[in-house]
């Protein structure tokens, strides 16, 4: 009788998750931005485009290190899938509530 072989669930719970790690830091930083002066002029990398340049850069930054980690960390195991979806909810929530104006302008100078 052929062994039936199991997939681990790890990469994909570590892609899953990396997106909301992402959704978090945009959100974030986004609020920060808004709230802090050196930290608005610290995320301005293209004149042009201003704070919005750095904000998208270092969300994809942090998007893809969180990726590679929770990869490598996960990569041969299986996981509770239903706790990183649900955190990742959480986080995607939280990083879309960072970027709507009537939120951050709460922290503007």
């Amino acid at each position: 009788m052929a062994k039936k072989e199991t997939l681990n669930n790890g990469p994909a719970a570590a892609a899953v998750l990396a997106s909301g790690i992402g959704s978090f830091a945009l959100g974030l930083f986004t609020t920060l931005a808004q709230a802090l002066a050196p930290v608005r002029n610290a995320l301005n990398l293209s004149d042009p485009v201003g704070p919005l340049s750095g904000k998208t850069t270092a969300a994809v930054a942090i998007w893809l290190v969180a990726w590679a980690v929770f990869h490598g960390l996960w990569k041969n195991q299986q996981v509770n899938f239903t706790n990183v979806f649900i955190g990742t909810l959480v986080m995607i929530g939280l990083g879309l509530l960072g970027t709507f104006p009537l939120f951050f302008d709460l922290f503007g100078n």
